[in-house]
């Protein structure tokens, strides 16, 4: 059975929306690389989708654009070349070396879990919060960014439970930041 690691870039004041934090620099670019590529595939809803396919797809010219600084492209890379699926009742179809998710998220995840690999990656807002309340979460990256963004959604906003976590990692950034890896606390009878 694969593991299901949720990362997400969040603020101190827990504020999760993408450009909120620091701009990525080259170490935390690294970072997510590795990260990215102990992935067997990733899973995202619509928008996580959306919003990565318009910023890492590879161009059909086969280049890089040039705004994309060189400590970039092996994150590109990374993302552009991973399996993914695609949680989503709206969309027709996806490409990007995708697969569309329907029907009962849970069952459906479930199954993508007990699959032979390495581990499962999900990223966004809507989606991880969705699959912590099912429980599925078997382990939670945060990269604290040092940042107060004072509005936007919220890390996990509605969460049905309360998720006790145990601490497994952490790293820090010559930026501030500092990553923080948790497992769920699982109660023994």
């Amino acid at each position: 059975m694969r593991p299901l690691r949720y990362s997400i870039n969040v603020t101190l004041d827990g504020c999760c929306h993408h450009e909120a934090g620091l701009p990525p620099d080259e170490e935390s670019m690294r970072y997510w690389t590795t990260e990215m590529e102990r992935a067997d595939a990733l899973l995202f809803g619509r928008v996580t989708y959306e919003m990565m396919e318009s910023a890492w797809r590879k161009p059909a010219t086969g280049t890089w654009p040039d705004w994309m600084d060189e400590w970039e492209i092996p994150f590109a890379e990374a993302i552009d070349r991973a399996k993914k699926y695609v949680v989503s009742s709206t969309l027709s179809g996806v490409d990007w070396n995708a697969e569309l998710v329907r029907g009962d998220v849970g069952q459906a995840v479930q199954r993508l879990k007990q699959e032979s690999g390495e581990g499962l990656w999900v990223g966004g807002v809507t989606l991880p919060l969705a699959l912590a309340d099912l429980g599925l979460i078997d382990e939670y990256e945060f990269l604290v960014q040092p940042v107060l963004a004072g509005h936007g959604p919220t890390l996990l906003a509605g969460l049905r439970e309360r998720i006790q976590l145990d601490p497994v990692d952490r790293h820090e950034f010559r930026s501030g930041a500092v990553a923080q890896r948790y497992r769920p606390t699982r109660v023994t009878a």
